[in-house]
């Protein structure tokens, strides 16, 4: 059934072959010299390389662990002696998993945004609350993520909700920067209590500076100039006068 080879018989491969029955390139087979994967075969008198089956074996086993994921330079470092990498292997393995669980959460968050035509700009978690954001609101909310803690996040996520069932945060957008000293006076006093019930609910938005992550000094500088920026006139206008109100009902307790 076999052919009895001599040791004058034994079969051997040009590049181009070796290369073809490994299921690779010849661009591959000499890389593989050039980085010290592979020994270079003995030369025929014509100069043509000669492989053996040592080369073939060498070559498919840098191919099956390149196939299961590992670095060619961490393949060197094994050597030919190392068949069964098991802390290589391992860690792998580790990261495919780390992989796996970060492309699943951008699944995660991808679906509202298909599904619901949420903003693509907002950070994780914010895709199914945050479709009635004015354009303002959700640049501070992307500024925020940048300087407040998570759990300063979570609490934001909730605000957000809250505000897209309460027409007030609409009435606040809608305010036109030439809204006049009345107008201006009359929101401020209705928008004071709405923000005195978030601060009863979050006690945190009295002191900001507990729950940043690049401290108070800096995230206020940054959070004032995001509201200038974005903001028009009359509604920094209103909470300012929210702001003097606030104190002003704070002092009155007191």
């Amino acid at each position: 059934m076999y052919e009895a080879y001599g040791e004058d018989d034994a079969m051997t491969w040009s590049t181009r072959e070796l290369a073809e029955l490994a299921g690779t390139t010849v661009k591959t087979v000499r890389h593989y010299h050039q980085i010290g994967l592979l020994d270079e075969p003995e030369r025929a008198a014509n100069g043509y390389k000669h492989y053996e089956v040592g080369h073939l074996v060498r070559v498919l086993r840098i191919k099956r662990l390149g196939e299961l994921g590992v670095p060619l330079a961490q393949i060197a470092a094994m050597g030919e002696g190392d068949p069964n990498p098991d802390d290589t292997l391992r860690m792998i393995d580790a990261e495919l998993a780390a992989t796996i669980k970060r492309l699943q959460l951008v699944r995660a968050e991808l679906a509202p945004i298909l599904n619901k035509q949420a903003p693509t700009d907002l950070p994780p978690g914010f895709g199914e609350t945050s479709t009635e954001l004015s354009d303002a609101d959700r640049a501070m909310v992307l500024i925020y993520s940048r300087v407040y803690s998570a759990e300063a996040m979570d609490d934001l996520r909730e605000m957000v909700d809250d505000a897209n069932r309460n027409p007030i945060d609409a009435e606040f957008d809608a305010l036109p920067a030439d809204a006049d000293e009345s107008e201006r006076q009359r929101f401020a006093e209705v928008y004071a209590p709405y923000l005195r019930e978030l601060t009863a609910r979050y006690p945190w938005l009295e002191q900001p500076g507990t729950h940043t992550t690049r401290g108070e000094a800096y995230t206020g500088k940054v959070v004032g100039e995001a509201i200038t920026s974005l903001y028009n006139p009359a509604q920094i206008d209103v909470l300012v006068r929210v702001v003097a109100l606030m104190q002003e009902d704070s002092a009155a307790e007191n």
